[in-house]
């Protein structure tokens, strides 16, 4: 049994789904703020670290395609600083606040008890846009940052590939 399914951890399950709605909420103030100004970059570096503070909550519960979802959005966030395109960050910024809600919906169906993540969400608009953006990000080699601290590789395309394709899209 995991922590999820845990009836004794349900505390700190609900815990996570109040601090990580706080924290979306947060996403969402630097979402519209970018959207006022898409070539506020730094503001994707600020979305990256907010996303990464629930990427490794969503972890450290057993919530694994949350944390994934997040690591994707990670991914986006901090790929996309490194364009100057000021039309490909407003998509980016669509594709973000999507993605923003799509995980506002995952974390309300964890809270409720209804685990089933992507499953129950209607995701093939954001697969679709997540795929013209991966074939945009081709060309940008990295991020100005590392993703995943423990294996000290940097994000590349590749990357990218391999959570989509953990998540089913």
């Amino acid at each position: 049994m995991g922590l999820l399914d845990d009836p004794s951890m349900r505390e700190i399950v609900i815990e996570f789904c109040d601090e990580s709605l706080e924290l979306l909420d947060e996403l969402e103030t630097v979402l519209e703020d970018l959207e006022d100004d898409p070539t506020r970059v730094e503001l994707l570096e600020k979305y990256g670290q907010v996303i990464d503070r629930i990427m490794g909550a969503a972890r450290s519960i057993g919530a694994d395609e949350i944390g994934t979802f997040c690591e994707l959005g990670k991914a986006i966030g901090y790929k996309s600083s490194q364009t100057s395109d000021p039309a490909l960050l407003e998509v980016v910024v669509g594709i973000l606040f999507s993605s923003q809600e799509l995980l506002v919906k995952m974390v309300n169906k964890l809270k409720t008890g209804d685990d089933n993540g992507l499953k129950s969400v209607n995701t093939q608009t954001f697969v679709t846009r997540l795929k013209w953006l991966q074939d945009k990000f081709k060309n940008i080699e990295r991020a100005s940052v590392s993703f995943n601290a423990d294996s000290k590789k940097e994000l590349d395309q590749s990357s990218i590939d391999d959570l989509m394709s953990s998540l089913g899209l």
